[in-house]
């Protein structure tokens, strides 16, 4: 896949974009006055140059991996004013994770998404109205909720394979990604787009998602660009087809039990009601976050699986007991006891994450310590790295990184839970 070929060229672009930028508007990067630890072990001049060099002939896993073996989990690859800080591990990323957003958040680095979900939603709005609408997303998708998604997905899933013949040859991602929109088009939006505007509705939004998404649109997504303009163009007829069903539900008073549904009538801490630009947005953003990390997490998990006949025969071995269990009656209970395959997945995840590196920006100084009891001090205006694809493959927590084993994850071993 070219996924690693892009994580290179979008950092190269990122550190090249952002040098620029800051010498040409002169801007020094504000510490705090006091420092009382070390600051990590840094990357810069001429070995900035050799790490450039590993970066670009062996990708970002490699370049990590030759800094971690040099300098340990926590190091700062420094080029000018722009500097980078990795931390590498559980025992180093607790503050990446749990900080405040006053202490560390995403900054800048995810404006691009702002012309794509909208302004109304995410990182276009104020932080205490993104928790708010956190929550509402996290009611919508909650066990208790899903529960009534489980009968049409199956049928959704059923519908679409007794299309298959009993032998020929597909293409996996192909099929799994219609699969999926045709499930998000049942549970999230409804029958309206289900049953009436699917083709039309899709193919605007993997329009949307193909623009929002490439090179020029991420750094520059307000520039007057061609896959910015089919960006909006196709974000435009999206709200236009969505804003109609919402009318259309008020003003017949349709209520159906879908997310979309969950987001009309959610309501904020002051009893306001979402607004339909507001709902919009949401599920958009739904609909783009669940078909990015589902369709590469299946896509990969159906490929191991079909590499690994042993872990292949535990999970048919495992739905054939739990098909006997209930019969005709599968429902999320039945889901929930497929912990051959929930470790199968867990696997995949570990190996293929939907985002190989997460990043943040710090706004005000913190300290991390290391397992050997390094304590470094990480300053305001760094750009934070947590690599979550070189975290799963940690050869002291998990035994045989390269190796596909879900068993890693089973009673006895559960070494996720030893590398915390």
């Amino acid at each position: 896949m070219d996924m690693a070929n892009g994580v290179v060229w979008f950092t190269i672009a990122v550190v090249f974009i952002t040098v620029v930028i800051s010498k040409a508007t002169k801007r020094g990067i504000m510490f705090d006055p006091k420092c009382n630890r070390p600051h990590p072990p840094t990357v810069k001049g001429v070995s900035f140059l050799r790490v450039l060099h590993t970066l670009l002939s062996k990708g970002l896993q490699a370049m990590i991996h030759d800094q971690y073996t040099k300098l340990g989990t926590v190091f700062t690859i420094s080029f000018f004013q722009f500097k980078v800080t990795f931390l590498i591990g559980p025992e180093v990323s607790a503050h990446f994770y749990q900080g405040l957003d006053s202490e560390i958040s995403h900054g800048n680095m995810i404006e691009f998404t702002v012309p794509m979900l909208g302004k109304e939603v995410g990182y276009g709005v104020d932080t205490a109205t993104r928790n708010e609408q956190s929550r509402f997303s996290y009611d919508a998708l909650k066990p208790s909720k899903l529960r009534s998604h489980a009968g049409p997905m199956i049928q959704e899933v059923g519908e679409y394979f007794a299309k298959w013949g009993q032998q020929g040859m597909v293409d996996l991602k192909q099929e799994l990604d219609k699969l999926l929109m045709l499930i998000s088009g049942r549970c999230l939006l409804g029958k309206e787009v289900r049953e009436k505007m699917f083709d039309e509705f899709f193919t605007l939004f993997h329009e949307l998602s193909d623009n929002g998404m490439c090179l020029t649109s991420v750094l520059f997504p307000y520039a007057p660009t061609p896959s910015n303009r089919r960006r909006d163009k196709a974000r435009a007829k999206l709200s236009e087809m969505l804003t109609e069903i919402v009318r259309s539900r008020k003003k017949y008073d349709n209520v159906e039990s879908d997310v979309l549904q969950n987001l009309i009538d959610s309501k904020y801490a002051d009893g306001r009601s979402t607004t339909e630009a507001e709902v919009i947005g949401l599920i958009i953003t739904l609909l783009f976050l669940g078909k990015h990390t589902s369709t590469i997490t299946s896509v990969w998990t159906g490929a191991h699986l079909l590499a690994s006949t042993r872990s292949l025969a535990s999970v048919l071995e495992e739905q054939k007991k739990i098909v006997r269990k209930y019969g005709d009656d599968l429902d999320y209970n039945a889901f929930l006891e497929m912990d051959t395959l929930h470790r199968c997945i867990k696997e995949t995840l570990r190996i293929h994450p939907p985002v190989p590196m997460f990043r943040r920006k710090v706004h005000k100084n913190f300290t991390v310590q290391t397992k050997d009891g390094n304590e470094y001090e990480i300053h305001r205006g760094h750009t934070l790295i947590s690599p979550v694809q070189f975290n799963g493959n940690l050869p002291h927590i998990y035994k045989d990184p390269d190796v596909y084993d879900p068993d890693r994850f089973g009673p006895g071993r559960e070494e996720d839970r030893v590398g915390a």
